[in-house]
């Protein structure tokens, strides 16, 4: 068995589960971890907990130690190079008239790497482009290409709610997102309702998702035809969390009908407290 944590590695790193070797770590801390090559800085974004061995999907990175002062000041001076070579790097694509984007620049802890991210519509060849860069830098350079999710992730921002966004704090990976998710949810179909800053479907959509299928078993399809006390009626409404529907009647009134789900059978009532039974 293992002790491990989930730690971002970097500002922009992926997240993966390193072993803590026995220390304890709070969520927010630095700390050092191995890399492929030399070593590197993460912070922790959960607890401790434990996993068998036969759990384990790859080599566990270990956690060297907790980031100390002098460490600490080593990850703001590379924060601080990175704007100087996100300026090279930027004017060396112009030079070479390469169609990129470039988002964002970080080091390895021990400045053996440099990172550049960059967005494009299609593949790039930037071989000669990274020729230079190591030339001038004197270290391995790497490039990755990103989509606009990954580029919402690492510059950060608010979303609707008012909260910082998900993607940028503790998803692990980019779940897949469809517009039936808004559908089912009764969420009005506007792009600009249901899309995140990416400009893509909000990733939390998702999140209430199989609540909300489990929910609406049962309860009758908008344009439904159903039975009341009232006479027969139109569904033109439905509301999943609260249990009911909108039913139109032939005169043009509607009633709101909730739904109670026994093990043995199934009825509704008024909200007001008339029954009707469907």
């Amino acid at each position: 068995m293992y002790e491990v944590i989930q730690i971002r590695l970097r500002e922009a790193g992926k997240i993966s589960y390193c072993s803590t070797s026995g220390m304890k770590f709070k969520v927010g801390d630095y700390v050092i971890v191995e890399a492929d090559r030399g070593i590197d800085y993460g912070q922790v974004i959960s607890d401790p907990e434990v996993i068998l061995d036969s759990d384990v999907e790859e080599p566990l990175r270990k956690i060297i130690r907790k980031a100390n002062p002098w460490d600490t000041h080593q990850i703001d001076k590379n924060k601080k190079k990175s704007r100087e070579v996100m300026e090279t790097c930027t004017r060396k694509i112009q030079e070479h008239k390469l169609s990129m984007k470039l988002i964002d620049a970080e080091f390895s802890f021990d400045r053996s790497k440099i990172i550049f991210y960059f967005t494009a519509e299609g593949r790039i060849d930037f071989r000669n482009l990274v020729k230079d860069l190591a030339a001038i830098f004197k270290t391995r350079i790497e490039l990755k290409q990103i989509g606009v999710r990954d580029e919402a992730k690492l510059l950060g921002g608010f979303g609707p709610c008012g909260r910082h966004l998900c993607c940028a704090t503790f998803l692990k990976d980019f779940e897949p997102v469809t517009i039936k998710m808004a559908k089912e949810q009764n969420l009005p179909l506007n792009p600009a309702k249901i899309s995140g800053l990416c400009g893509r479907l909000m990733c939390c959509l998702g999140y209430e998702y199989k609540t909300y299928k489990e929910l609406i078993k049962g309860l009758p399809r908008e344009g439904e035809t159903v039975k009341t006390e009232k006479g027969p009626g139109k569904v033109v409404g439905v509301n999943a969390l609260k249990q009911s529907c909108t039913v139109e009647l032939a005169d043009g009134a509607r009633v709101e009908v909730s739904y109670r789900h026994s093990s043995s059978d199934r009825h509704c009532e008024r909200a007001e407290g008339e029954r009707s039974n469907l």
